[in-house]
């Protein structure tokens, strides 16, 4: 019988882990981290505070176990394990996919809220600042702009700065998304804002891209 406790008990502590780090992002990003008391998540649970002190030390214990999920976000995770030269052969299929990961970002609940997050903490919260402006910013205009330079020399795209390339694409993402976020919370229509991204793709690529006329130049 004790055997069968022990075995099951972690299951159970994870869950109840798991529970605290969801219910902790949604008051976190709705009424903010400084507004939010410990009472509150275990409150919005329905288990006593110390219950969830057995799990977290404090308050500041709970965010930085969010603020590490950040790495690992639908954003950030855009490039992982990908080939820079199968990427740059998909051309304009790969910027799509990128704008399509962005849009989808704001309609994913607890990808939205991690955003919503790190958007409130992000002049607070130097560890966050530190994550978005290696793992958001970048990484992923680094990796980009490499792609842009390998299509380049493919005669893909036109001759440019491949980094002010990969700025130029993704500011507009940001925007766009976040527009997508203030909209959803003021409970607005998102349908203006979602065409956007497509939009955007669009006429960026018909503007890079090396027309059939231009190779024969």
């Amino acid at each position: 019988m004790s055997l069968q406790n022990d075995t099951s008990a972690p299951s159970k502590n994870s869950k109840t882990k798991d529970k605290i780090l969801k219910h902790a992002l949604k008051l976190f990003s709705s009424k903010g981290y400084k507004a939010t008391t410990v009472r509150d998540i275990s409150g919005s649970i329905g288990i006593k505070q110390s219950a969830l002190y057995n799990h977290f030390k404090n308050k500041d214990a709970i965010l930085e176990t969010l603020i590490s999920n950040l790495t690992s976000s639908a954003i950030v995770t855009l490039f992982d394990d990908k080939d820079t030269q199968a990427l740059q052969m998909q051309g304009k299929a790969l910027l799509l996919s990128l704008a399509t990961t962005f849009k989808l970002i704001g309609f994913d609940g607890q990808n939205e809220a991690l955003l919503r997050l790190l958007m409130q903490e992000i002049y607070r919260n130097e560890h966050i600042r530190e994550i978005y402006n290696e793992y958001f910013y970048q990484e992923n205009v680094k990796k980009l702009s490499g792609v842009f330079f390998g299509m380049m020399q493919e005669d893909i795209i036109k001759s440019s700065d491949p980094l002010l390339l990969a700025n130029e694409f993704f500011a507009p993402l940001f925007f766009y998304q976040m527009q997508v976020s203030l909209l959803k919370l003021d409970k607005k229509s998102t349908s203006s804002v979602v065409s956007m991204f497509e939009k955007h793709v669009d006429y960026f690529w018909d503007n890079i891209k090396i027309t059939k006329q231009e190779t024969l130049f």
